[in-house]
């Protein structure tokens, strides 16, 4: 009965995600940039918009409180991989996937807490990567912006854990997704050799931890 925004629901994570949280019994929103890919069914309410929008995001985040009265979880699934040398890296490049990445984390978090507080419970929870702590050549701005959500959510969690909301952060390693779709078959054996189950995760195990910290079970874990 509870009420979860899923944003980037139309990714493999998101899509995931939406699916564990129905067989769950929750009530779901699912936002993205555009219709097409969007989870659909029974108890699954789809509105479109630009989460690195902050116009947008208020206009979701009031629609879906409006359809359900409520709004309990936030899961953000948004996101985009950059790449490219630093020094290669433009000035529009950088703005770009930092506004795709950590600017939406900020305007969805901000919007959809302050219904939160207002009940006094809530879970959010940000898909951020391995990335953001270890590194990757070639992906400084993609590093940056999970380094930045993995910030951005332990500080907020010392801010709102007093109203009874936890925040936290998954950091997925490769999962099988339309992104890694795109290696070949030797750049897939080149990393599948460095995993210790030597092959990629499933966006459903990625779900999986987050219905976890979605759970009442989960309300010690923050930060």
């Amino acid at each position: 009965g509870r009420v979860v925004l899923v944003a980037g629901a139309a990714g493999g994570i998101g899509r995931a995600a939406v699916r564990l949280f129905r067989r769950a019994g929750a009530r779901v929103v699912a936002m993205d940039r555009v219709r097409k890919g969007l989870p659909s069914g029974a108890g699954v309410l789809q509105l479109t918009g630009d989460a690195a929008c902050e116009a947008d995001v208020q206009r979701v985040v009031r629609e879906a409180v409006q359809a359900y009265g409520r709004l309990d979880w936030l899961v953000n699934a948004v996101g985009a991989v950059g790449g490219g040398r630093l020094d290669a890296t433009s000035l529009a490049d950088w703005d770009r996937l930092l506004g795709i990445n950590l600017d939406s984390a900020f305007y969805l978090t901000r919007a959809a807490v302050k219904n939160m507080m207002r009940r006094r419970f809530g879970r959010v929870i940000f898909i951020t990567s391995v990335v953001g702590s270890m590194g990757n050549p070639g992906q400084a701005n993609y590093a940056a912006s999970k380094a930045g959500m993995v910030g951005m959510s332990k500080s907020l969690a010392y801010e709102v854990a007093s109203r009874g909301i936890t925040v936290n952060c998954v950091a997925p390693g490769f999962i099988a997704t339309a992104m890694t779709d795109k290696l070949n078959d030797d750049q897939k054996a080149a990393i599948n050799v460095k995993i210790p189950a030597a092959r990629m995760g499933t966006p459903e195990e990625i779900a999986a931890a987050v219905l976890y910290l979605a759970s009442n079970e989960a309300g010690y874990t923050t930060g």
